[in-house]
């Protein structure tokens, strides 16, 4: 598995390259090379969940022992993440074959996706700072250009400031990287940690790491700031925002915050106590934003906010609880956020809107996405037996095996308002009478179809591992482990 890591990156990457120069002739190629690309890549994830080892690209050390080269490692939390953005990529092309024949250049969407897929898969195998922030600007930069891929004033608005923010972010983390560099003498992760352990933080490092905390907040649009995500999620084509809710958030956000806190700089009780604040803030601002919201996308783009907030809560406990809560809970908001995004792609794609105002009587006239919808809507609420109802309830248990009966009560009462949020979306959009003017509305076409299945069944199916067990010791009890290692190690 090792000698097979860097192919996370490089099919992509050539896939990228690749698309628009055979696309030209075959019009079929781009969707069939999208689908076949991430197919392999998410048969290479789910065989590489067990495994973890270290490439290392160029194997060059420095006369100090120093690795000069790339460094990719595979450990439980990257096998946890790379699962989730294959899998959900393999889901969002699939949706695209169809849906996307509305926009102008399909070679040009699957190039930029697969660069977007390739940066999220570096981000998440990177050992050392360099190439971590490499990684993460070519998908940053991709996923910009994917925002505004539909040409129109709203979505090259909400390109234009998710560049600029993105821009700021990319602004702290670099300058962050710059005084880690200037006060240890290296950018491997692992040796950075090992000259941390054991020994306080001084004030440079202090610096670099609450740059670090608002350069990936930012990222992972954590409360406050989370003003790019309501108009960056909407204005994306479907499978777009699906992959930006679902995995680019997590991959280029939290992921690396938790990654750094805890393996990196050692999770001291300030830092954690930041993470924990900015979660309960996105948690309870998030939902309270979403609740007076019409346009199913933005109203789902709010949400995104809260239940990111549930695992920045989560990992800001500290405990070997909270942090499987967490994690776990960042799987579950991967699928069922994804399937609430493509659900509302095929509402917009067989109506023309999607105000809720204007919807009704879906549930008759498209039953595949109603029966979707309403697996994700309950999810997304956490009520049984779907699987975002396990990652909360471990949640909530965390926060009061750690004392923190405040946070578990804020925890419920979100929950609460989440599920009053989505139960207007199945009322308007689906079960309310039909508006005039929807006679013509028919279900998606059958690959859109396909993959809102697919991830209504990993929805039921990440609940039945849970419920036995098996979903803890092969994914997040070895994701898990990796953060509480201490230092960058492998477990």
């Amino acid at each position: 598995m090792d000698n097979l890591t860097p192919m996370f990156v490089v099919i992509p990457l050539a896939a990228g390259f690749v698309i628009p120069m055979v696309s030209r002739r075959l019009r079929a190629a781009s969707d069939v090379f999208g689908v076949l690309v991430m197919s392999a890549l998410a048969v290479m994830a789910a065989a590489g969940a067990r495994r973890g080892g270290v490439y290392a690209v160029g194997d060059w050390v420095s006369p100090q022992g120093i690795p000069l080269g790339i460094e990719m490692r595979l450990d439980g939390l990257a096998a946890l993440l790379l699962i989730a953005v294959n899998a959900i990529g393999l889901a969002a092309v699939v949706f695209s074959v169809d849906y996307m024949r509305r926009y102008t250049s399909k070679l040009r969407y699957y190039s930029l996706f697969m660069f977007m897929v390739a940066g999220m898969n570096g981000v998440v195998l990177s050992g050392d700072f360099f190439n971590l922030f490499v990684f993460m600007e070519i998908a940053a930069i991709a996923s910009y250009a994917l925002v505004g891929f539909g040409c129109g004033h709203e979505e090259l608005e909400a390109s234009f400031k998710y560049l600029v923010l993105g821009s700021v972010a990319s602004a702290f983390i670099l300058i962050g990287v710059a005084i880690v560099y200037n006060m240890t003498g290296t950018l491997n992760m692992a040796h950075v940690a090992t000259r941390l352990a054991g020994q306080p933080l001084g004030r440079p490092m202090v610096l670099a790491l609450a740059l670090f905390l608002c350069g990936f907040g930012l990222k992972a649009a954590l409360v406050p700031f989370h003003a790019w995500l309501p108009d960056a999620h909407p204005s994306a084509p479907a499978p777009v925002s699906a992959m930006l809710s679902g995995v680019v958030i997590k991959a280029l956000g939290i992921y690396v915050m938790a990654r750094l806190l805890f393996n990196v700089f050692g999770a001291g009780a300030a830092a954690l106590a930041v993470l924990r604040g900015m979660g309960a803030l996105s948690m309870v601002a998030g939902v309270m934003l979403a609740i007076g919201q019409w346009d199913m996308k933005r109203l789902f783009a709010y949400h995104s906010i809260s239940q990111i907030g549930y695992v920045a809560l989560a990992l800001g406990l500290g405990t070997p609880l909270g942090i499987a809560g967490g994690l776990f809970h960042m799987l579950n908001h991967s699928i069922f956020k994804s399937l609430l995004f493509l659900t509302a792609g095929a509402v917009e794609y067989a109506t023309g809107t999607r105000d809720l105002k204007r919807l009704g009587g879906l549930r008759a006239r498209m039953p595949v996405t109603a029966g979707t919808s309403f697996v994700a809507s309950m999810s997304i609420a956490g009520i049984p037996p779907f699987n975002g109802f396990w990652s909360k309830l471990i949640i909530v248990l965390a926060c009061v095996q750690a004392g923190r009966h405040g946070l578990a009560l804020a925890a419920v009462a979100v929950s609460l308002l989440t599920l009053a949020s989505f139960l207007k979306v199945q009322r308007y959009a689906f079960f309310e009478a039909a508006k005039g003017g929807t006679e013509h509305v028919r279900e998606a076409p059958p690959l859109m179809a396909l993959a809102m299945v697919l991830l209504a069944l990993l929805c039921a199916g990440t609940s039945l591992l849970a419920l036995t067990g098996i979903a803890s010791p092969a994914l997040i009890d070895r994701a898990a482990q990796a953060l509480q290692a201490g230092v960058f190690g492998l477990p």
